[in-house]
């Protein structure tokens, strides 16, 4: 990366040097400009066509290509797969792991998350035996990732062989060989096919996917369509120990899977949803409490499990506060960065009394796609960025009806505004998303095109019965 943008400043100093003795070998002359093209004048107008030249082939070779969200797609279980509180409850007492006080936590956890009834279990949940295996969690991965990738190849009509990279998310599950190796396996892609891993980076590794097919895409002429793939695995991650902190984790988490093919090919342009505008990931992890906010551990019996501290809530909100102000330069309209610039002035000179108002990002964003870890992570990034429930309302929403799907929320958030047809061409969206580490991560998309209905998304079967209003 950092080669081509040497090459790329060589070839600007090159055409910049050029243009600049062309002009002064004019100045020096006392040749008007007028007379540039005459054919007494040949040297300086071949001087002049070969600058142009250059410039012209400069611009075309270094101008960034659009990055484009060509279609995404959505994995959705089987009917059977549903998992209610009931079922929750009958699974945890079969297993006999869990006692009866940390039983009854988990109910008061899963009917203050926000988290309703239909949301979906990996299968280990509903078999005879009360354990999950290896096999458990590669069925469960191979699932959700072959069923979202074959239906998103049909979608946009893309021959595998055309695909050039690879990205795969899943925050808690690594096997050998890897996730991506599966995918090109199954779908049988070329053999130069770029693969990479994104592991241990949670719920923010869907946006951060993104991220990074951006930058690669922008790296080579040559590569011209990325397949993300964003997942979670529960299979191995579900918790069977009493450790508080650890079993909220069982309450929110459920099965979810997105596939998204990000492609930089101007001719694509006409087919594409969205076009990416901006992107931003930061990074808090030199802070303790914040790298050990959302931590894998094993508690005192052995048991392996996330642990979720109290200290959680306010190191995102913190995080989030870091986060925009790097990103509010870049997406905000002057007005406001104004209106913001005068009241941080005005706190400093009040010694701290007035304090500095919070950026309005509704005037940057059309629609919000929020990170939807949990009901108290939406009540916070609404009350830091002060967002009313109509902006909130699809990450509440998204949330009872598919819980926390990790790395895949916000493409199932997107799904729910195409379900609603509220996105209209040239409207801007704001996707958000948290992540282990401790990480905040942006990415601010534009529509080419009017939401219409897709078959294939999946709310449809359920979006007459929403905004619910009751959560």
């Amino acid at each position: 990366m950092k080669t081509i943008i040497n090459i790329q400043l060589l070839q600007a100093s090159i055409a910049t040097l050029l243009t600049l003795t062309f002009l002064l070998h004019t100045l020096i002359s006392g040749t008007p400009l007028t007379h540039l093209f005459l054919l007494d004048n040949l040297a300086i107008s071949l001087s002049f066509a070969w600058c142009l030249l250059v410039s012209i082939i400069y611009y075309f070779c270094t101008r960034p290509r659009p990055v484009l969200l060509l279609d995404y797609t959505c994995f959705k279980p089987d009917f059977d797969r549903m998992l209610s509180l009931e079922s929750c409850e009958y699974f945890v007492r079969r297993t006999r792991r869990i006692n009866m006080i940390s039983e009854e936590f988990m109910r008061g956890i899963y009917r203050k998350s926000g988290v309703g009834e239909q949301t979906y279990g990996p299968n280990f949940l509903f078999q005879s035996y009360a354990d999950a295996n290896l096999q458990s969690a590669v069925d469960e991965a191979e699932e959700g990732m072959f069923a979202a990738v074959g239906s998103l190849l049909d979608k946009t009509r893309i021959d595998p062989e055309q695909i050039d990279i690879v990205i795969v998310a899943c925050g808690s599950f690594a096997l050998a060989p890897s996730l991506s190796s599966m995918i090109v396996n199954h779908f049988k892609l070329r053999p130069d096919v770029k693969t990479f891993n994104l592991s241990g980076m949670g719920c923010s590794s869907g946006v951060m996917s993104v991220d990074m097919a951006a930058k690669l895409l922008n790296c080579s002429r040559r590569i011209r369509y990325a397949l993300i793939v964003v997942t979670e695995n529960i299979s191995l991650n579900w918790y069977f120990g009493n450790d508080r902190s650890m079993l909220v984790t069982n309450c929110i988490f459920r099965v979810g899977c997105a596939a998204a093919m990000i492609t930089n090919d101007p001719s694509r342009r006409g087919e594409a949803k969205l076009e990416l505008i901006s992107s931003l990931r930061t990074h808090h992890g030199a802070d303790d409490s914040a790298y050990a906010a959302a931590f894998q551990q094993e508690d005192e019996a052995g048991n392996p499990g996330v642990s979720l501290k109290k200290d959680l809530i306010r190191v995102a909100g913190l995080g989030l506060r870091e986060h925009i102000r790097s990103l509010a330069p870049k997406v905000l309209p002057v007005s406001e960065l104004i209106s913001y610039a005068y009241s941080v002035v005005l706190s400093a000179v009040s010694g701290g009394e007035s304090k500095p108002t919070v950026p309005d990002f509704t005037t940057a964003f059309d629609h919000f796609c929020i990170h939807t870890g949990g009901k108290a992570v939406i009540q916070q990034v609404a009350r830091v960025l002060r967002l009313g429930d109509d902006v909130t309302e699809p990450a509440r929403m998204c949330l009872h009806r598919f819980g926390n799907t990790s790395s895949s929320l916000v493409f199932y958030e997107l799904a729910y505004f195409e379900a609603k047809q509220r996105v209209k061409k040239g409207e801007k969206m704001w996707m958000l998303a948290y992540g282990t580490g401790f990480k905040v991560c942006s990415v601010v998309w534009k529509s080419l095109k009017d939401s219409r209905k897709d078959d294939g998304n999946p709310w449809n079967d359920c979006i007459h019965r929403y905004p619910l209003k009751n959560w």
